[in-house]
């Protein structure tokens, strides 16, 4: 239906006459007259009487004009919302992170939702090779993964992070730790759940030149650093995992060597102005 001749057949009920009604749509009177009988020709029914003193509904247009009200406010709603969407105040936007963002990633969507709440944002956890993989599916918009992103994947670097040995808080940090890792069992995430903090490990202990056992394996962070606050053993970790655990409980000491440390960041595959927004938030995150 179009929706000019709703405005008029609305207009023309308001004032209940043509001529005024013209002049509220800044049109000529025959230009209404014209668009009213093309609207009753369309629904096959006369809306209005027509005489000296004005326009008076008929039966039939005072039945169909509330459909017209509704489908005219309900367009005007569209044009709201759709200028809102252009102007980067409403959407959606599907975020993963991982480990690496395990700190980040919530602080830029609290603050990123303070400053833009008519935009729903959704956080899921997953390795930065899932998110990668979705990133290039097109089933996520943003990721906080471990840099460097793989080929077809835009990125913003916004931290650095390093690997650091946890202990519980009561334990001396030995003085040469590469030598006191070597051969010591440790609490460690499982490799399946972070792939890019396994190899991360694995580089590391080859340039410090020892190889840690494995004690016991588990399937999120929060339980290797639940384990080591209990004294079940040591564990090599991110060292923004202490944003996660109470600090009188675990003791960090971040470890040396160019293997170390890795910078965290924003990925994405597609550009658009609420995403745009969000880069800026993630970054304003990263540097407070």
């Amino acid at each position: 239906m179009d929706l000019r001749l709703l405005r008029t057949f609305a207009a023309v009920a308001r004032t209940g006459n043509v001529s005024a009604a013209a002049v509220e749509l800044s049109t000529s009177q025959p230009a209404v007259t014209k668009q009213l009988q093309l609207l009753e020709r369309r629904v096959g029914a006369s809306l209005f009487v027509r005489g000296r003193h004005g326009a008076r509904l008929t039966g039939a247009g005072e039945a169909l004009l509330p459909d017209a009200l509704d489908l005219l406010a309900r367009s005007a709603a569209f044009e709201r919302r759709a200028a809102s969407v252009a102007a980067g105040e409403e959407g959606s936007l599907a975020i993963g992170f991982g480990l690496s963002g395990i700190e980040l990633a919530p602080r830029a969507v609290a603050l990123f939702r303070s400053r833009y709440p008519g935009i729903a944002v959704s956080l899921d956890d997953m390795s930065s090779a899932v998110q990668c993989e979705r990133l290039l599916g097109g089933t996520l918009q943003l990721g906080f993964v471990r840099l460097p992103a793989p080929a077809g994947i835009e990125q913003l670097r916004l931290r650095k992070d390093r690997l650091a040995l946890a202990v519980p808080a009561a334990t001396a940090v030995p003085a040469n730790i590469s030598r006191w890792l070597d051969g010591r069992p440790l609490v460690r995430l499982r490799p399946a759940r972070g792939p890019g903090m396994a190899e991360q490990l694995s580089r590391l202990y080859d340039e410090l030149g020892c190889s840690p056992l494995v004690l016991q394996e588990v399937d999120d962070l929060q339980t290797v650093l639940a384990l080591v606050a209990a004294g079940v053993g040591p564990a090599v970790v991110p060292a923004t995992a202490a944003t996660i655990v109470a600090s009188d409980a675990v003791r960090l000491t971040p470890l040396r060597g160019k293997s170390a440390s890795w910078w965290v960041g924003a990925a994405w595959v597609e550009r658009s102005l609420v995403l745009d927004r969000f880069l800026t938030a993630a970054a304003d995150a990263a540097r407070t």
